[in-house]
C-alpha cells in the first residue's frame, strides 16, 4: 500500500537543532508512507548527481526533491503496523509507515535537508549514526537540541561529507524507541564508477521481544528476545537476495540489536569491504564466509555470484533462527514419558508427545497457537520443513537475469546428479 502525505503548510513550527531562518520560510516537501514489506527496487537518481541505488530487502528508498542546491527529505515518526511474516503482525514505531523506515541515499558532497516530523506519542530526535556533522545536527537529545515535541517538526542541514554505510535512530528514550522498531539505514555514494558492484542490498539486524499472541514489544527486555529479525522480518517472511549469476554483489548489514550476529553465506567465500569508519583498503582485505557484526556497527561484504542455487545466508547462532522462542522450555530429549501421555491423552484428546527425540517435532506437527503468532520452525522449500525462523534467507543465483531483476525466481532446479541421495 502507497500513498502520499500532503504539503504541510510553511508555519509548522521548524526549530531544527538551532536552525529556523533558511527552511523555516520553505514549504515542507511531501511525506511519502508505505507500509508494504516486501522488496522495492528503487529506479535510477531522478535528479541531482548520479549514483548506483541499494535494494532495501524488504524496505525501499525514500523519495527528495531539489532545492536551491539542498537534497530535501521529509522524515515522519510514527506508530505503524509490520508484517514480520505471513500470519503475525507487530505494533511498532518507525518512519514514514514503516520498520525499518526508508532508506536515505545521498551523494559525497551533497548539502542535505531533512524535514524530521514527530506523529508518536512522545518526543523524540534523530541522531545521524556514523556521520561527520556539525555538533548542533548529531541529534541527541539534552545535549546537543531539545526534544522534538509531539505534532512538531525539526530540521537537520549537514554535507554528507564522506562516502561509506551509516544508519539513523533515535537519540531521545532510545532503549523504548529502538526496542519498538524506530531505525533506518543511510546510504552515501562515492562517485559512480568508485567500489561499483552490480547489485548492492541493504538491511538492519534487529530483536523483538512480543509474546505469543500479543502485538507490542516489551520495551525493558535486555536479552531474552524471541524475534530475531532482519528489517523487522523474520523467515519465512524475509525475500531472498536474487542475483544475477556472475554478478559482484555487495550486501550491506547493520546491526541496533542487543547482541552481535555472525553472519553466514553458504556455498561462496565472500570480502568484508567496508565498516563504519568507510571502505577497507584491497591490500587489508581477506576471504571469509561468516562475519560478526557487533551492536552498532557496519559491515559491507563483497562475493562474486559464480555458483547457481538457492544458498542458505543467515545468523549462526543457532537461536536467532528461530521465531517465538520459549526460554524455559526443558530438553526432554531420551525421556520416555509414555505413561504419564497416556494418562494425560485421556483428558486432553488432543495432547502430543514433542520434544523426547529432539526438536524437529515442532516443524512436522500443526499444533494450535495463539492468534498472530508464528511456530518457533517454520518454512517449507522444495524437500520439506526448512526448520528455521528468524535471521535466515536465501541468495538465490540464476543464469540470464536482466539487471534490475529482483523478482523471486522460484526453487532452483537442481540439475540430474548434484542433490545428495540415500544410499541404498
Amino acid at each position: 500500500m502507497v500513498s502520499r502525505r500532503g504539503f504541510l503548510s510553511s508555519t509548522a513550527t521548524v526549530l531544527g537543532a538551532g536552525l529556523v531562518s533558511r527552511a523555516g520560510a520553505a514549504s515542507i516537501p511531501e511525506a511519502m508512507i508505505i507500509t508494504d514489506a516486501k522488496t522495492m527496487p528503487p529506479p535510477l537518481p531522478p535528479n541531482g548527481r548520479p549514483f548506483n541505488p541499494v535494494v532495501t530487502l524488504n524496505g525501499w528508498s525514500a523519495p527528495w526533491r531539489m532545492k536551491d542546491g539542498w537534497k530535501e527529505f521529509h522524515i515522519v515518526a510514527e506508530p505503524v503496523i509490520r508484517e514480520m511474516a505471513p500470519g503475525m503482525k507487530a505494533t511498532l514505531w518507525g518512519y514514514n509507515g514503516s520498520s525499518p523506515g526508508p532508506t536515505i541515499e545521498v551523494v559525497e558532497g551533497d548539502k542535505v535537508r531533512l524535514f524530521v516530523t514527530n506523529k508518536l506519542p512522545e518526543a523524540t530526535t534523530i541522531h545521524w549514526h556514523g556521520q561527520r556533522l556539525p555538533n548542533g545536527m548529531d541529534g541527541v537529545a539534552g545535549l546537543v537540541q531539545t526534544r522534538i515535541p509531539i505534532g512538531k517538526t525539526y530540521v537537520y542541514e549537514f554535507e554528507a561529507k564522506r562516502p561509506g554505510t551509516f544508519m539513523y535512530h533515535p537519540h531521545a528514550d532510545e532503549m523504548t524507541q529502538m526496542a519498538m522498531g524506530m531505525m533506518g539505514f543511510w546510504v552515501t555514494h562515492p562517485n559512480p564508477e568508485q567500489h561499483r558492484v552490480d547489485r548492492d542490498f541493504v538491511f538492519l539486524l534487529n530483536g523483538y521481544d512480543i509474546e505469543p499472541g500479543a502485538s507490542t514489544p516489551k520495551t525493558s527486555t535486555m536479552l531474552d528476545f524471541n524475534l530475531w529479525s532482519w528489517n523487522s522480518r523474520v523467515f519465512p517472511g524475509i525475500d531472498p537476495l536474487v542475483c544475477r549469476q556472475g554478478d559482484r554483489v555487495r550486501i550491506r548489514i547493520g546491526n541496533l540489536s542487543m547482541t552481535s550476529h555472525p553472519i553466514h553465506l553458504h556455498g561462496h567465500e565472500f570480502e568484508v569491504t567496508g565498516t563504519d569508519g568507510g571502505w577497507v583498503p584491497k591490500s587489508a582485505r581477506w576471504p571469509e564466509v561468516t562475519t560478526d557484526v557487533g551492536v552498532g556497527q557496519m559491515r559491507a561484504i563483497e562475493f562474486d555470484a559464480t555458483d547457481l542455487g538457492d544458498w542458505a545466508f543467515h545468523c549462526h547462532k543457532a537461536h536467532h533462527t528461530m521465531n517465538a522462542m520459549g526460554h524455559d522450555v526443558p530438553n526432554m530429549i531420551g525421556v520416555d514419558h509414555r505413561k504419564v501421555a497416556n494418562k494425560i491423552i485421556k483428558i486432553i484428546p488432543d495432547y502430543m508427545v514433542m520434544g523426547e527425540r529432539g526438536g524437529s517435532d515442532m516443524s512436522e506437527m500443526e499444533m494450535p497457537i495463539p492468534d498472530n503468532t508464528l511456530p518457533m520452525m517454520t518454512g517449507t522449500g522444495p524437500f520439506g520443513p526448512v526448520e528455521m525462523g528468524g535471521m535466515f534467507t536465501t541468495v538465490k543465483i540464476r543464469a540470464g537475469l536482466t539487471r534490475n531483476d529482483y523478482k523471486d525466481p522460484g526453487w532452483y532446479q537442481h540439475p540430474k546428479g548434484t542433490v545428495a541421495y540415500e544410499l541404498k
